[in-house]
C-alpha cells in the first residue's frame, strides 16, 4: 500500500499519517520526492483498510502496490534515487567509477593502486578486506588489518571506500571503516545479513546473485529498504549460464529493466563478469552506453602477482584509457563522470 500525500502536506501531517500506520500495526516508510511525499506501508499480510488513512489531513489517495517488492519499485517512488556518498552522488547525471584491486593484499599494494586510479579520475576505491572464496585454501583477505589499510587510502588520497562484508560479524567492523558497504553475489540472499545492513544507515552496494532473476534481485534489495536504509545501489556482475567464453554473462539487458521497474541506481562490474582482462573495457563501455549509473572495475599495478583475480584486473594505463573512453560515451548520453580530484600537490 502507498499513501500519497498532497504537495502542500506539512511535516506534521506526514508525521500524523506515519503514526496512524504504526497504530494499525504496520511500518511506515516516508519517501520525499520532487513534487510529493509518498508513504509506503510494510508489515501487512493482507489487504489494508484504507478508510482510516484516506480521511486524514494531507492525504490524496491510497494506492495498492501490485509488485511483490514495495519499496524499491517505481510505484513507491517515481523519481530516480540518488545515493549520497559524502559529497559524491551515485545515480544522477554523473557516472561513478569505483576502481581498485579485488583484494587488499598489503599496504604498499593498496597505496600504489590508489595513486594510479586517483590520477586516472576515479573517486571511489574498491578493495576486499574480507574475501569469500570458492576454495578454503585461497587468499581470504587481511580482515581488520585490510580495513586499516583502506582507511589510510581514504586519508591519503581522498577516495571513498567500497568494501565487502561477508557475514554479520564482519559487517559491524566494515561499517566502521567503509563509506559504502558491499554485499557480494554469494550473499545476495543472506537475509539476516541484508537486514543487518539495512540497520547500518550506510550506503549499501548489493550485487546480483550468480543465478538470481530480476525479481529475486529486487526482493533482496527490499530487505535492506524494509529496515529503513534507502541508500541502496544495485550492481550487475554477471550470471552463470551454459556459455564458457566468459567467466559469467554480464546481463546488460537488466539495466533498462531495472530502470523501468525500480528507482534505485544500478552499476555494472565488468571485471567479475568477463573474468579476462581484454574483455573488461568493451563490457564497461557497453554498460555505460546501456544506461548504467557507473562501474566497478578491478585495477592492479602487478596483476601477475595478485593474490586474487589478477587475470581480470586492468593495468593502470588501461584503466586510464578506459576513463577517457567513458567520458566520451557519457557525453553522447548527456552525462559525465564524477569530477576528478586535483592532482596531488597541485
Amino acid at each position: 500500500m502507498l499513501v500519497v500525500m498532497q504537495a502542500s502536506a506539512s511535516e506534521a501531517e506526514v508525521a500524523a499519517v506515519c503514526e496512524k500506520i504504526r497504530q494499525l500495526g504496520y511500518q511506515p516508510h516516508p519517501m520525499r520526492g520532487a513534487t510529493r511525499t509518498a508513504i509506503g506501508i510494510t508489515g501487512n499480510l493482507g489487504p489494508i483498510e484504507t478508510a482510516p488513512l484516506e480521511t486524514m489531513p494531507g492525504v490524496i489517495e491510497c494506492i495498492p502496490v501490485t509488485k511483490p517488492y514495495k519499496l524499491v519499485g517505481r510505484e513507491f517512488k517515481e523519481e530516480a534515487t540518488v545515493v549520497r556518498v559524502g559529497e559524491l552522488a551515485i545515480g544522477g547525471r554523473e557516472l561513478a567509477v569505483i576502481a581498485g584491486p579485488c583484494a587488499v593484499e598489503s599496504r604498499e599494494q593498496a597505496l600504489a593502486i590508489a595513486a594510479a586510479v586517483r590520477a586516472a579520475g576515479a573517486r571511489l576505491f574498491r578493495g576486499g578486506a574480507y574475501k569469500p572464496r570458492t576454495s578454503p585454501y585461497s587468499f581470504q583477505g587481511l580482515g581488520g588489518e585490510g580495513l586499516k589499510v583502506l582507511a589510510e587510502v581514504r586519508e591519503t588520497f581522498g577516495l571513498k571506500i567500497v568494501t565487502e562484508a561477508i557475514d554479520e560479524e564482519s559487517l559491524e567492523l566494515v561499517a566502521q571503516y567503509a563509506d559504502v558497504i558491499q554485499i557480494g553475489a554469494r550473499n545476495m540472499q543472506n537475509y539476516p545479513l541484508l537486514k543487518r545492513a539495512g540497520r547500518t544507515r550506510k550506503p549499501v552496494l548489493l550485487k546480483r546473485g550468480l543465478s538470481a532473476t530480476l525479481d529475486e534481485f529486487l526482493m533482496a534489495a527490499e530487505y535492506i529498504l524494509a529496515e529503513g536504509n534507502y541508500d541502496v545501489i544495485l550492481c550487475e556482475r554477471g550470471v552463470r549460464t551454459f556459455a564458457d567464453h566468459t567467466r559469467y554473462i554480464v546481463d546488460l539487458g537488466v539495466i533498462p529493466a531495472v530502470k523501468r521497474l525500480s528507482h534505485l541506481p544500478i552499476l555494472v562490474d565488468p571485471s567479475h563478469g568477463a573474468g579476462q582482462r581484454e574483455k573488461v573495457a568493451p563490457l564497461a563501455r557497453a554498460a555505460v552506453a546501456a544506461g548504467a549509473d557507473g562501474l566497478l572495475v578491478e585495477v592492479h599495478h602487478q596483476p601477475e602477482q595478485a593474490l586474487s583475480d589478477g587475470h581480470q584486473s586492468l593495468f593502470p594505463a588501461q584503466f586510464e584509457q578506459l576513463m577517457s573512453e567513458l567520458q566520451q560515451i557519457a557525453a553522447v548520453l548527456g552525462r559525465t563522470l564524477l569530477p576528478a580530484l586535483e592532482a596531488k600537490g597541485g
